[in-house]
């Protein structure tokens, strides 16, 4: 775009926004910034961005920024807002690619934090296939509450757990400043994950956001995606077929979000690599769970940090032989040098090979008559007794139907909530749905009930909820067709999501079932429900 006699006029017009021949003679790196005001994740990308412009300055390349959207999944959470969330991942990748081919870089950081961005970026990466690397923002400081460590978990539990003063209070400290919510939820399962694939630098997942590190981090990202453009190392050089093994694995290490089966396959798929579900039930079988990281457990990013990190938990997931260390990096070298010095500083934050917290991973994913397409459950987040169960179905329609139900107490002890018509086509969208799960934990009634739903949870989700479930009821799925009363049987030990009904009972409900109408006619959503796939094969679009 820049180069020979014919290219005088896009000269020109880099020379109206103040660009020097000097500068156009280097290499121009663009930087894909998803900074916004309405993401505590995104509201200080900008100081990560100039960090990163520095590196690239120093480094002899000249950085050209711009603009893609996020969406706050906190702040759409339980509303109409939520229906975009997922569906915004597409857009993302879609903006970059546009971006990035209109106006060909040499190569591109990618700047971001929360939920659907960084997945979306990395999609945008694996499709242009040109020199890239991910800096994000970092994870939240976590809050403190009556002398506990607290975030937003916290805060939707409380909602039916806390009186309402206490409820203020808490919402006063549970956030206490910019970055991606401090929990293992989907953001920071996401950015741990940008590590383990290695299109992130050590440090990537788990420096705070206000740790001056961060900023360090950021000038180095800039260096680098000069040297990986003068090694011509691309993304589908680092994201192999053995860079995702590598990512699932310590998905399973950190008992990350359920929302990673949505993610890692769709990104893999840009890169030409098919993952179906069976994967992840191989990788998590055969990988201990090593951190209890918030909501399951009691520690938070910053603690996985200062106990060594994901280069630690890489370093003692490869002394069972349980990670490809050859596989290339962002640094420009292997995993293997990345992780070689990594020592675990807290043997309770990081356990050893030898003493996890649970034998087999974080997630695990059911079959049977009521799941044939797959189902995901985070197992290390649900109470021993309900391991399995074996319950009544309390249906519902929508989320909305389902929170009006648990509050009123309509829900009993032993009862299992179906949510349906909340998946990629019904929603459409396949909203997270975190205000009901936190209802059930707010009403002591994790231990008691459990939810299924053809949509998905937040990472902020803990107890027996099992989302995903495929085919959903949009597509005729025997999620459509089940009703109240009906015995739904849970055994997650066993990989099994069933109700109990004969096939001719399950064959004449479902010859019977007819569409529903769907809920949004126009617009984005209503294309984005006619091409998207199950959320078995990643929720893409076709």
């Amino acid at each position: 775009m820049k180069k020979g006699l014919e290219r005088a006029p896009h000269r020109s017009l880099f020379k109206a926004m103040g660009y020097s021949q000097s500068e156009l003679n280097r290499p121009i790196i663009g930087i894909a910034n998803s900074r916004n005001e309405i993401i505590p994740g995104h509201i200080h990308l900008d100081k990560i961005t100039e960090a990163v412009k520095v590196g690239i300055l120093q480094a002899g390349g000249t950085p050209i920024e711009f603009s893609t959207i996020g969406v706050c999944d906190g702040i759409a959470m339980g509303h109409i807002g939520m229906k975009y969330s997922l569906a915004s991942r597409e857009v993302i990748a879609d903006s970059i690619e546009i971006m990035a081919t209109a106006h060909p870089f040499d190569a591109l950081v990618l700047v971001g934090n929360c939920d659907k961005v960084i997945p979306g970026m990395l999609m945008a990466a694996a499709r242009l296939n040109i020199p890239s690397i991910i800096i994000s923002g970092g994870p939240m400081e976590t809050g403190r509450f009556k002398g506990e460590e607290v975030s937003l978990h916290d805060v939707y539990e409380g909602v039916s757990a806390l009186k309402e003063e206490e409820l203020r209070e808490l919402e006063e400290v549970a956030c206490p400043g910019y970055g991606s919510c401090a929990g293992m939820y989907t953001a920071n399962s996401m950015n741990c994950l940008v590590e383990a694939i290695g299109m992130g630098l050590p440090g990537n997942g788990t420096i705070l956001a206000i740790d001056a590190r961060r900023i360090r981090l950021a000038k180095m990202a800039g260096f680098k995606i000069m040297e990986l453009l003068e090694k011509d190392i691309k993304p589908k050089d680092i994201m192999t077929s053995h860079a995702f093994q590598n990512a699932i694995t310590v998905d399973m290490a950190l008992g990350c979000s359920t929302n990673t089966i949505l993610h890692v396959p769709a990104i893999a798929k840009e890169v030409g690599i098919e993952l179906n579900l069976d994967i992840f039930n191989e990788i998590s079988d055969r990988t201990p769970h090593l951190c209890n990281l918030a909501p399951a457990g009691p520690d938070h990013l910053e603690d996985l940090d200062k106990a060594g990190g994901i280069s630690a938990v890489m370093n003692e997931l490869s002394k069972k032989g349980l990670i490809h260390l050859d596989e290339l990096t962002v640094t420009c070298g292997r995993i293997k040098d990345n992780i070689k010095d990594a020592t675990v500083k807290n043997p309770e934050v990081i356990r050893s090979i030898d003493n996890p917290y649970h034998e087999s991973g974080g997630i695990a994913i059911l079959y049977g008559n009521l799941a044939r397409g797959g189902a995901v459950v985070k197992q290390v987040a649900v109470a021993p007794e309900m391991l399995c169960h074996i319950g009544r179905a309390r249906v519902f329609e929508s989320e909305e139907e389902a929170v009006s139900g648990i509050l009123s107490n309509q829900i009993k002890k032993g009862d299992v909530v179906v949510i349906r018509y909340e998946g990629p086509k019904g929603g459409p969208g396949m909203r997270e749905m975190l205000a009901p799960t936190a209802s059930i934990v707010g009403m002591k009634l994790d231990k008691d009930v459990a939810l299924i739903t053809d949509g998905r949870f937040s990472g902020a989700t803990r107890g027996a909820s099992i989302g995903h479930v495929s085919p959903e009821a949009a597509e005729g799925g025997v999620i459509a067709v089940i009703e109240d009363g009906d015995e739904i049987e849970i055994d997650i030990p066993n990989r099994r999501l069933d109700v109990r009904l004969s096939d001719r009972e399950i064959k004449e409900r479902l010859d019977k079932w007819r569409p529903k109408e769907p809920h949004i006619k126009q617009g984005y959503l209503f294309r984005y429900a006619k091409s998207v796939s199950g959320s078995n094969k990643g929720a893409v679009l076709s």
